[in-house]
Formats: C-alpha cells, structure tokens, sequence
C-alpha cells in the first residue's frame, strides 16, 4: 500500500468520516467487539450505575451493556460527527427511552460536571489522546469516589506490524500505559493481558494481545 493510502485508514480509524467512515466503523465493530465486551465485564456494573464511554463508534454494542443490570445510564462521547450521528440512530430505542445520551466533544475536555459518573471506559483510543496525562486527570476529575475507569487497548508489540500506525497513532505497551498512569491519582486495581484471534485485511486469523486495566479513584 502507498504511504497515502496508509495515512487515510489511519485518519478513518482515528475519526471516520464519509462513506468508508461507516466502513470503518462496521470494521472496527466487528474486530474490537471481544475487547469491547472485555472493557465492559471489568466495568461490574451495578444498578443505576451511570457509565461513560469514550470514542463509541458506531456504538453497535450499546445493547450487550444495558444487558448487563437494570437501571444503566449510559452516556458516550465521540469526536466524530459521522459516529455521533451513527450511534443515535442504531440507538434510537435507547435513546428515546432516556437510557442514552451521545454528545460531540474535543478529545480533550469532558463536558461533565465532576464526579458525575461511576464507571467510565474507553477501547483502543488510548493511541490517539493528544494529551495523555492531562486526559486521565480529566477522566479522574468526572469520576465519582471510588469509581472505576477500564482502559483497553492492543498491545503495541501487534499494533506495530500494522503498516498505518506509524501514522496519527502513540503506540502503547502494558508497562508504557502504567508508567502514564502512576503520573496520576489512580490506582491500578486489576490488570488483565488476554489474545484472541482476529482476522487481518486478507482474511487471515492473527494473533492479537491486548490489555484491560482497571483503575479506581
């Protein structure tokens, strides 16, 4: 592939848009949903809990949450305007019902009051934070008291056989993403190294190791 062509799959992972922005999202729904299932099994949601979820997508596994316990709020967060629109639409029920909000944001501020939430996670989005340390005191501001934040992202020994990650993409180990979190107030109480075999571009089953911590404030 041209170095172009890597660049645009890297800007569409990073904030899809148009046509192969849904693509895209599809795609990134299909790959990460185990991962995604993962972040939310460490989340122990409890009834009424209200939950934050960081760079949604499309936002096609809202529904495997609300399975979870009764009472959920959820709420996500999204740069793009493609999968805001997106996940109100495959939400629509939920929506309607007062179970789930989505707003548009910057990346970088969280539009919330502080301590409003008492579960928060975020997969595979770690790789584009602009500002890594500043985010998790933002996270950790919106948190609620002993409320847990699940960061799950692939290991950066996979994501670097991905010829686009050398584009618009920080590439993170287990022991990279602890050393940005003891920078913080959070404590690291779970950390969990799973694999599971994902198909690649041409349809072939690799590997892929990726990593859930759970931290508490």
């Amino acid at each position: 592939m041209k170095n172009e062509e890597l660049q645009a799959i890297a800007s569409q992972l990073k904030h899809p848009t148009g046509e192969k922005g849904i693509e895209m999202a599809n795609m990134m729904h299909e790959t990460n949903i185990n991962m995604t299932l993962h972040s939310i099994q460490n989340l122990n949601l409890a009834k009424g809990n209200k939950v934050l979820e960081l760079g949604h997508g499309n936002a096609l596994h809202v529904s495997h949450l609300f399975q979870q316990t009764d009472d959920l709020t959820y709420y996500g967060l999204e740069i793009s305007d493609l999968m805001f629109y997106e996940a109100q639409q495959i939400n629509n029920h939920f929506v309607t019902n007062k179970k789930a909000s989505f707003f548009l944001y910057d990346g970088n501020h969280i539009p919330f009051q502080d301590a409003f939430f008492d579960k928060i996670f975020t997969v595979n989005t770690l790789y584009f934070w602009k500002e890594p340390e500043k985010f998790l005191f933002e996270i950790y501001k919106v948190l609620k008291e002993k409320g847990v934040f699940c960061l799950t992202f692939a290991e950066e020994s996979f994501m670097k056989q991905l010829p686009f990650t050398r584009y618009e993409f920080e590439l993170y180990s287990t022991e990279k993403a602890q050393e940005l979190i003891q920078k913080t107030p959070f404590k690291v109480i779970k950390k969990e190294i799973s694999t599971e075999k994902i198909k690649n571009k041409t349809g072939e089953l690799v590997e892929r190791a990726f990593t859930t911590l759970v931290l508490e404030k």
